[in-house]
């Protein structure tokens, strides 16, 4: 179908020796209503918004020749994504975004190792990093943060809840031909892990603050983007070296800019300066992502 291949078309320039991972098909920015198709290293992701996928796009995939797994986008439904078409992928893969490679797995739940989205984010932070650097990276998921400032040369502090996570961060790090024992890995809830780091007078040249929108940690304390961000991001900014920076994210969709940057302005010192950057170009739907850089 002409409207597919368009949407393709569109992105071939972001498809290249050292990035194989985007979004292809990016719902109705591309005139297809709650369809979304990634590519990971050949390899397709399709997620929709419906259980089943739409007839038209069924067939039009039937005659591609890559492998294709897809999932529901539902609340309620958090399973790995089911093989449609193609060859069947039984293993973790790798695919690169501007030059580092990611573990991409299709059978490890509701997500496969990277979020597409933060992908710009990820080479600022690399570029903003440098051997003379500590960063940290908390709701880390799978390191990917972590591991573009430890290839601009920091000394990176990973950290999450999840020990699998860490363990798949770790092997993130491997497969960039960096030695994760030369940097620091934290499990354990970020509020927690940020006073003791506080206490301990540990600080940083710079903090990635990308939690999920809504959390409870092991003591069922609850935390919501749209009420708490500002809590954290207080936390964070005491832990932060003079002259350094913060990435402060979000993909809360109900959660206005304007209104993110509030709870920000809230808690921040007057004089630090604070910039909005868009989302990548392949993401032509709703602008969800909130990302603030924010700059002592």
């Amino acid at each position: 179908m002409q409207i597919f291949q368009q949407a393709l078309a569109r992105r071939a320039s972001f498809l290249t020796a050292d990035t194989n991972a985007v979004r292809l098909i990016d719902g109705a920015g591309d005139g297809m209503h709650g369809v979304y198709l990634e590519t990971f290293a050949d390899h397709w992701l399709l997620s929709t918004t419906a259980a089943n996928i739409p007839s038209p796009i069924a067939h039009w995939l039937r005659e591609q020749t890559q492998s294709i797994y897809h999932k529901c986008l539902s609340q309620h439904q958090k399973e790995s994504p089911k093989h449609f078409h193609g060859p069947q992928i039984d293993a973790p893969f790798i695919a690169r975004e501007n030059g580092m490679n990611c573990e991409i797995s299709f059978h490890s739940g509701y997500s496969q190792g990277i979020f597409l989205d933060q992908r710009d984010n990820r080479r600022r932070v690399r570029e903003r990093s440098g051997t003379d650097h500590t960063i940290l990276n908390t709701f880390a998921y799978t390191g990917a943060f972590s591991v573009s400032a430890a290839l601009a040369g920091a000394q990176t502090t990973t950290l999450d809840l999840s020990q699998p996570y860490l363990d798949w961060a770790k092997r993130n790090f491997t497969h960039n031909q960096l030695d994760p024992t030369q940097h620091y890995f934290c499990k354990g809830d970020t509020f927690h892990w940020l006073r003791r780091f506080h206490k301990q007078g540990r600080k940083f040249h710079g903090i990635i603050l990308d939690p999920p929108t809504f959390s409870r940690d092991e003591k069922g304390v609850v935390f919501r983007v749209e009420n708490d961000y500002g809590a954290l991001a207080e936390l964070a900014y005491a832990c932060l070296q003079p002259s350094g920076w913060m990435l402060c994210s979000t993909n809360c969709h109900k959660l206005h800019p304007k209104d993110f940057e509030r709870q920000l302005r809230g808690v921040l010192p007057r004089n630090v300066s604070l910039e909005h950057t868009n989302m990548p170009a392949d993401f032509t739907d709703v602008s969800y992502l909130k990302s603030v850089w924010v700059e002592t």
